[in-house]
């Protein structure tokens, strides 16, 4: 008899082989978010039968998704069920990072652990696309190797830039604080698969949504490194926009006659609460550790830097109060560089926003993941991938990566 088919969200019909890839990413979001646990308390958890259960745990671990640690810890009624992880080994996300002064690459595992890590610190401003990319390729071999020694294999590479990326590909349409215009990443990269392309503060954002302390489902993500970016989550999902350009506060003009920006508009936030003005504010030059040397002397008193934080905060609450009264979020999360200014930031930020707003106050909560979160978010987007379409894994292919 043919199986019946069921309507997707989508309103496509559906297939027994799609059932069983969604009940595939079921069971590995149900033990990667609450394990270890027995294929009896999946299937309580999921509502499936444990005969099913068992058929999709053993097509995991035979991928290599899932192990078995032994019989559950004793005091359970009944016999004891075998606990069941994700795995420790086999599949992990490569996460990259463009930064104006920096390269990074870090590997993740499916429990979200970082194993292994490589970073370099180097100006890219002005740089051509090309020895950008093949010092960054260096780095992801370096981790790849590390990768290999752990018994772990990338299932694919997400790389996080300070710029424009058109949606749906792997073009850097506009990158100014880089000078990149119209960049396909794809033929510098030929020789790792499953490339995905994203900003800088996207990926932050959705670091913040999925390891985050109680981050809300709708919230506005703001990071500062050499440029300020803002990402908008509205119901757990991203708004990209129909380019996929959402999210360019930097570039929201806060004093219209300011001066010119890279971006080639003039007064843009970036101008006045971006690095590099804040530090020409407080009377020093741009360098790397500045930020850390911006809140030590902020802690000691100093006079022109906590105006130049002030100043910076203002600006900062000006370009926001746009997006609070348009958007209406849960909170505004402060993250990158931001994170630790956040002390001479906040007060003359909230007073802006209290005035300006036509609602409450929106309350600003301060990212504990700070410059690592766009990263980190690279990483486990290759991840969340697997999560969601492990049977891609077995495929050779995993949807999203």
């Amino acid at each position: 008899m043919t199986a019946p088919l069921h309507e997707t969200r989508a309103g496509t019909p559906d297939t027994q082989q799609g059932m069983r890839r969604r009940n595939l990413s079921r069971v590995m979001h149900t033990i990667a978010a609450d394990g270890p646990m027995s294929r009896a308390a999946v299937a309580s958890r999921i509502g499936l039968t444990r005969a099913a259960v068992s058929t999709l745990v053993d097509e995991l671990i035979r991928a290599g998704l899932l192990e078995e640690l032994g019989p559950e810890r004793p005091g359970r009624v009944g016999r004891p069920g075998s606990a069941l992880a994700v795995s420790g080994r086999g599949p992990a996300g490569i996460g990259a990072e463009v930064g104006v002064d920096h390269l990074a690459v870090c590997l993740v595992d499916l429990r979200g652990e970082v194993r292994a890590r490589a970073e370099r610190h180097v100006s890219n401003r002005g740089r051509a696309p090309d020895p950008v990319i093949a010092d960054l390729t260096a780095l992801v071999e370096q981790v790849v190797e590390q990768a290999d020694r752990e018994g772990l294999r990338p299932a694919g590479l997400a790389v996080a830039v300070p710029g424009l990326v058109a949606r749906d590909t792997r073009t850097v349409v506009r990158a100014p604080n880089l000078d990149w215009h119209d960049t396909d990443l794809s033929p510098l990269l030929p020789s790792l698969h499953r490339l995905t392309v994203d900003n800088e503060a996207n990926l932050g954002a959705l670091a913040e949504l999925w390891l985050g302390e109680q981050v809300p489902g709708d919230f506005v993500h703001v990071s500062a490194e050499i440029g300020i970016g803002a990402a908008v989550v509205v119901d757990g999902r991203l708004l990209r926009g129909t380019r996929g350009f959402a999210g360019e506060l930097g570039h929201v003009p806060v004093h219209p006659d300011g001066p010119p920006c890279a971006c080639g508009g003039r007064g843009c936030l970036e101008q006045f609460a971006g690095e590099e003005a804040v530090l020409r504010a407080a009377g020093l030059d741009p360098g790397e550790g500045r930020v850390g040397l911006l809140a030590e002397l902020a802690a000691t008193g100093d006079a022109q830097v906590r105006q130049a934080l002030h100043d910076a905060g203002t600006a900062l609450g000006i370009a926001l109060t746009g997006t609070v009264n348009l958007l209406d979020p849960q909170c505004v999360v402060l993250g990158g560089a931001l994170s630790h200014l956040a002390p001479w930031l906040l007060p003359s930020l909230r007073g802006e926003l209290e005035r300006r707003t036509a609602g409450p106050a929106c309350p600003i909560a301060i990212s504990p993941l700070g410059s690592e979160g766009p990263l980190l978010g690279a990483a486990h987007s290759v991840v969340r991938a697997v999560l969601d379409d492990p049977a891609g894994v077995a495929n050779g292919s995993v949807n999203g990566a």
